[in-house]
């Protein structure tokens, strides 16, 4: 196959703080040392591209020194945490902006679905968009006309195609811009992370058009995404961004154990006790049916969160608390004491034990971090926030207790116990 996208040594600089204050003075820096042949002297400076850093410098590489290749029909996938540089990089690549250092060649039309609503005009009806949009890839009328209809009957919208867009919910929003994207005939298509905003089943509708795309039609897809399923199922090949870098490019199964196990590595571990000012979290732990500490958990087995609180406050207070599991910042499930009316009077200075009974873990295998929420039901406040505070590691488990274990990919993120009947008729 032949490379349709490389990217040689991109690099791109911002500048932080207040947007416009003191450029004038930089961008005549820049021209006198350009009349000079130098070197552009804000290249030589610059921070690493993390977000939680404190920033220490005028300028800040949001990409660094980034070098890949795309072939023909290969769906790449780009991971990365929040602020690693991903939607930075489709921008260069869908020449939205362009890079401070290095280049970029393609062949052929890009297409991009960067945002909600990319390249829509909000007062034109989305027929009309779809021939804008049409227009801006070098489509011709005729072209255009002779896919409108399969375009408005995959994004489902029919009903208001010839509504103006700026009617539009985000949703549809996103569900017309990615029929128009996928079906105006672009050799490569860049997606970010928009189809989250969708319903399950057009999510669904839209990995199989780009699966279509790139082994039907031998098109090429750039996709971004913080769903590790979907980019599991879709992508030939993965590139981690780390702070602007690329830390890993190969295959996808690697490239997601490569990017999780790093992200492992940086979980805090929160030393108890956790404070407030009305109430102290003296201990949060695992228990399983034997009354042992869990390290490790396993599907379909029994345990016991074990919540130590003491009321710091010098009044009473009635407490509801709410534990929250998550799964690449994805919530799963909820266990809210509220919903089983127990809420709890705790009285000034008391010490007590909360245990929530899960008698058979329903969540599949994986990594999942812990939320929680302490809220005082009289005063309606919050004593108590944490999004982060506990990390739970789950392996396969026999959950149906017939000694058969759910293949993992076919399983989800949640198992239903159930019993069947089977009726003659």
């Amino acid at each position: 196959m032949s490379v349709i996208l490389k990217a040689e040594n991109i690099s791109k600089q911002y500048r932080l703080g207040t947007v416009g204050t003191g450029t004038l003075s930089h961008d005549l820096n820049r021209w006198w040392h350009q009349i000079r042949g130098k070197e552009d002297p804000y290249l030589k400076v610059g921070a690493v591209n993390d977000r939680s850093a404190k920033a220490s410098e005028d300028y800040v590489w949001a990409l660094r020194d980034i070098n890949f290749e795309v072939k023909t029909g290969e769906v790449l996938g780009i991971i990365g945490k929040n602020g690693a540089g991903k939607s930075t990089l489709l921008k260069l690549l869908s020449r939205v902006t362009s890079p401070t250092t290095g280049s970029i060649r393609t062949k052929g039309r890009i297409a991009s679905l960067l945002e909600v609503g990319t390249g829509f005009h909000p007062e034109l009806t989305g027929r009309e968009n779809i021939y804008l949009n049409g227009a801006i890839l070098g489509m011709t009328k005729p072209e255009i006309r002779s896919k409108i209809d399969e375009i408005i009957a995959f994004s489902g919208c029919e009903m208001y195609i010839d509504t103006p867009v700026k009617r539009y919910s985000s949703g549809m929003r996103v569900r017309l811009g990615f029929a128009v994207a996928a079906h105006l005939e672009p050799e490569i298509l860049v997606v970010d992370e928009v189809l989250a905003v969708g319903d399950a089943e057009f999510q669904k509708k839209a990995i199989g058009k780009m699966q279509d795309l790139s082994t039907g039609e031998g098109r090429t897809v750039l996709f971004v995404s913080h769903n590790m399923l979907s980019i599991e199922q879709l992508c030939s090949r993965c590139i981690v961004l780390e702070n602007g870098t690329v830390s890993y490019n190969g295959k996808t199964k690697l490239a997601i154990s490569n990017y999780l196990a790093k992200e492992k590595q940086k979980d805090t571990k929160v030393s108890f006790p956790l404070s407030s000012k009305n109430i102290r979290i003296n201990h949060f732990k695992v228990i399983d049916n034997l009354e042992n500490i869990a390290e490790i958990l396993f599907i379909g087995s029994q345990y016991k969160l074990n919540l130590g609180l003491k009321n710091i406050a010098t009044l009473d207070q009635y407490i509801d608390v709410r534990i929250q599991f998550f799964s690449n910042e994805k919530l799963i499930t909820t266990l809210n004491s509220y919903h089983r009316n127990e809420t709890y009077l705790l009285k000034e200075n008391e010490v007590v034990d909360l245990l929530f009974n899960i008698p058979k873990l329903p969540l599949s295998s994986g990594r999942y971090s812990l939320g929680i929420q302490i809220y005082n039901r009289s005063e309606k406040m919050v004593l108590y926030e944490h999004e982060n505070f506990f990390t739970l590691e789950i392996k396969e488990g026999d959950f149906f207790k017939t000694g058969r274990l759910p293949h993992r990919k076919l399983l989800g993120k949640c198992l239903i116990d159930f019993d069947m009947q089977i009726r003659t008729l």
